[in-house]
């Protein structure tokens, strides 16, 4: 043992360590052990055939050193891994490779699976599911009946991004600029039957609830803006001498007077029916090239506006002005009611939009009423005093509103109302590889949910599953799957063929891990109410209004229908930063449109080389498949180890930003590494250490045993926390203070005690090099079955302190104070110390500052 060694081989190491854990079933979990439940879960991955990349070790190697942490402070954590593997994605990733998803996604599962456990991801495979597996979808089937009989889905028409080319359905990522990913042609918006989740149920519980959870803020109001409650008034108003009318709904109420004209969305149905025949045509065109458009585009705040004229006039009901009715693509027909009241003089859409199209500008509010007349050259959205609004002119924009609000009830022309921006959530998919939805139409009973007795609706399986032509799911063209007796009448009927979105599976997977082999209920209501809620959840903020909206909904469903106990499913969130790689673009072709923001068209790097070089440029993107830019764990793990890749990952960045992949950060992260393992191993290591610390120690011994503990007490703070980079930097200090004192030639309990304690603590972060140099040191066993030391707060606390001295706000000294030095002591030092006389020499001290262990601040003019 103390014989140095260069250099650990990594690559025997790891297989020696996974090979050992995977024996031991070291990951397994159950609901019996000691000590609280630690539930830390990974957002449910889907599987591709390009594996995972080094950018998904962002979220997976965080998340397993924080359940290695815990469940080595005496936690039992549950730490599971299963496969999104139903959706758009993997039916998609099958068609380019002429194959059938039934078998690619089990290659891709067992290649995802292969590369975490050669990374060293401690998940407890027994738990492991597929969402793709008639075992765990027909629970997703079962909580979709659950929301039918409770009233919240349905299905209704609704457009779809729809391909003449291809004669089929898009997804919105299968859009770009307008165009089909795939052969390039003009997207176009076809009205389909589908079914929708009444998520909009749920608005206001969904955005009171998010108060109690342990996310950012940030995250937090990605949710509340999504979700847009806005209260206000909702009326009616009527189109000049015509029999129509519609509705529009405001939160300013009382810039009524201010209305100079009114915008639909080119979808409402409205438009047909009041454009007067001289202006059908533009109209026509206009509302045909808008509804090719994404939302994204539409609503982008830096796209300039655009519209046209109806011909058509509506009766302000406050004052009964003539205003002018326009089509305009930023206003979308599923948000509100579709039309909306134009303020230009106070909304800065609206008066952009009046000045490209020269319509009226009109002040209605001010500061005071002698502002009336005062011309605006910009949108004034301020509260104030109602200007130019008749009987109001003069009262206070809240009294306005107030008074207005009743005026419209009195009217019965409309009401005060609480909106939210949230629209219900489109489940439906004309797609084959998804869960299908377990509804029956039948001509005579209409629509009939499949019994819970015949669940699951099996996917067929199907060689051919490409798309219809007609728009329909490819399951349509099945007659041994549609084709079904009634369960209310027994007559002919057919199954609805349309699947759900991946999504839905993805909704409650955090439930069925807490029971995964049950196959008489989607999970034990007792061993849910052991597990959940999930104590820390590790992923993108990609996700914030798709997948957390929507796993949140559920979760309140089942707690609604009786069967869990909570409402919340994720406790704790954490967001981790994206991992980016070099990727190539090429300027856009005469025929090709960028959506708002694309700055090029992706390539290919393989195509490069075929491509003129003025016309390729590269940027920084963040690592996926669909960019051709990953670099994989194997690659990593091949050169430097899985430990090295581990502390790489940790160490670079905090866990919430953004980084640049660079291969050259882990070649540091490797001699971090083998500096560890010679000071370990190079040690004459005394086991018995413990006995040996009653022994006075001073001088550098006294300094090792100090860094030990408060190292110790920073390290898992630190994990706690989530702030890996700084725990590794923590680990880097202690390492250099321990090689100082090997290089010393001391040799004490201090030592070996610091050495331990420093295997121990890098057990989560490195854990093979750990239980590698454990097992050297003399130990049987796995350290992740062992518990961490505790750090000593007396060993910890340091003898003296730095303190900084500023004058000014400026550092100009340090005091080298006793650790327990109080502040008026501190005061005193700072202002006899000679640099600090310098610089207050002359002035008046006005105040002095004193943070006790920190900092003098000398304020002095």
């Amino acid at each position: 043992m103390s014989e140095p060694i260069d250099k650990f081989d990594h690559k025997e190491i790891d297989a020696k360590w996974q090979k050992r854990w995977r024996e031991a079933e070291l990951f397994k979990v159950t609901e019996d052990a000691t000590g609280p439940k630690s539930y830390v879960l990974d957002m449910f991955p889907y599987p591709s055939g390009a594996g995972i990349s080094v950018g998904h070790c962002r979220n997976y190697i965080p998340s397993d050193c924080y359940a290695r942490f815990m469940r080595m402070r005496g936690n039992n954590v549950l730490h599971p891994m299963g496969w999104d593997a139903f959706g758009q994605p993997a039916e998609t990733e099958a068609i380019k490779r002429g194959s059938h998803p039934r078998e690619t996604v089990p290659k891709y599962v067992a290649n995802y699976k292969r590369q975490l456990n050669l990374v060293g991801i401690s998940f407890d495979w027994s738990r492991e599911f597929n969402s793709s597996e008639p075992d765990y979808y027909k629970w997703t089937q079962w909580i979709f009946l659950l929301l039918y009989k409770r009233g919240l889905a349905y299905r209704s028409m609704a457009p779809a991004n729809w391909c003449p080319q291809e004669k089929t359905v898009l997804a919105n990522e299968e859009v770009q600029g307008g165009l089909c990913w795939r052969c390039g042609s003009r997207v176009e918006k076809r009205d389909l039957p589908q079914w929708f989740l009444k998520i909009t149920d749920y608005a206001e519980r969904l955005l009171h609830d998010l108060d109690g959870l342990e996310w950012s803020e940030g995250l937090k109001m990605m949710q509340r803006n999504w979700i847009g409650r806005s209260e206000g008034v909702e009326f009616e108003m009527k189109v000049d001498g015509t029999e129509h009318s519609f509705r529009v709904f405001t939160t300013r109420i009382d810039t009524v007077f201010g209305m100079t004209f009114c915008v639909f969305a080119p979808e409402h149905p409205l438009v047909v029916r009041i454009t007067t025949d001289e202006r059908r045509a533009e109209v026509e065109v206009y509302a045909k090239r808008a509804q090719a458009l994404s939302e994204i585009d539409r609503m982008a705040t830096e796209r300039e506006k655009s519209g046209v004229f109806t011909g058509a006039y509506a009766i302000n009901p406050a004052n009964g002005a003539r205003v002018p009715i326009w089509v305009a693509d930023y206003v979308l027909m599923g948000y509100g009611t579709g039309a909306i009241m134009a303020v230009p003089g106070h909304d800065e859409r609206d008066f952009e939009f009046a000045k490209k199209y020269g319509l009226e500008i009109r002040r209605v509010i001010a500061d005071n009423s002698s502002l009336a007349d005062v011309p605006l050259e910009k949108a004034e959205p301020a509260y104030g005093v109602m200007v130019n609004a008749g009987e109001y002119s003069g009262v206070a924009c809240d009294e306005g509103q107030r008074r207005l609000g009743e005026w419209f009830e009195a009217q019965r022309t409309g009401e005060r109302k609480v909106n939210y921006r949230l629209r219900d959530w489109l489940i439906s998919r004309q797609r084959y590889w998804g869960c299908p939805i377990p509804m029956i139409h039948c001509p005579s009973c209409g629509m009939v949910p499949v019994p819970d007795t015949d669940l699951p609706v099996l996917l067929p399986d199907v060689d051919n599953y490409q798309p219809t032509g007609t728009g329909e799911s490819p399951l349509a063209a099945i007659p041994e799957f549609i084709n079904v007796n009634c369960p209310s009448c027994g007559g002919a009927a057919r199954r609805e063929t349309d699947t759900m979105a991946g999504s839905a599976c993805s909704s409650w997977y955090f439930l069925r891990y807490a029971d995964p082999k049950n196959d008489q209920a989607a999970f034990d209501p007792a061993k849910a109410a052991y597990w959940l809620p999930v104590d820390c959840y590790v992923g993108g903020t990609e996700h914030a209004v798709g997948h957390l909206l929507y796993a949140r909904f559920w979760t309140k469903v089942l707690q609604d229908a009786g069967y869990i106990t909570f409402g919340e499913p994720f406790l704790k969130l954490m967001n981790q930063g994206s991992v980016l790689g070099l990727t190539p673009f090429r300027k856009p072709r005469e025929n090709e449109t960028l959506s708002v923001g694309q700055e090029g068209i992706l390539v290919r790097p393989e195509d490069v080389p075929s491509i003129p070089q003025d016309q390729v440029f590269w940027r920084w993107e963040r690592m996926s498949k669909s960019k051709g830019n990953v670099v994989t764990p194997d690659e990593m793990v091949e050169d430097f180890g899985a430990d090295s890749l581990r502390i790489y990952e940790l160490f670079v960045a905090p866990f919430e930003m953004n980084i640049q992949w660079s291969s050259e950060g882990m070649q540091g992260a490797n001699r971090f590494l083998n500096r560890v393992w010679r000071a370990v191993l190079g040690a004459k290591f005394d086991r018995e250490w413990r006995s040996k610390l009653e022994q006075p120690f001073d001088g550098k011994a006294k300094s090792l045993r100090q860094k030990t503990h408060s190292s110790l007490a920073k390290v898992y703070e630190d994990i706690s926390g989530f702030r890996f980079n700084t725990a590794v930097a923590a680990m880097m200090e202690w390492l250099n203070e321990l090689q100082d004192f090997q290089s010393s030639g001391g040799s004490s309990a201090a030592e070996s005690e610091a050495i331990e304690c420093f295997v121990r603590a890098l057990s989560p972060m490195a854990p093979h090099l750990a239980d590698e140099m454990w097992e050297r040191l003399g130990f049987s066993g796995f350290l992740l079955g062992d518990r961490l030391i505790d750090p000593d707060p007396a060993v910890a606390k340091a003898d003296t302190v730095t303190i900084a001295v500023q004058v000014n706000g400026k550092l100009r000294s340090t005091l080298e104070v006793p650790a327990e030095t109080v502040g008026p002591e501190l005061e005193r030092l700072a202002l006899a110390d000679q640099k600090v006389v310098q610089h207050t020499d002359g002035l008046t001290v006005r105040k002095v500052i004193v943070v006790p262990g920190r900092l003098v601040n000398i304020v002095a003019s």
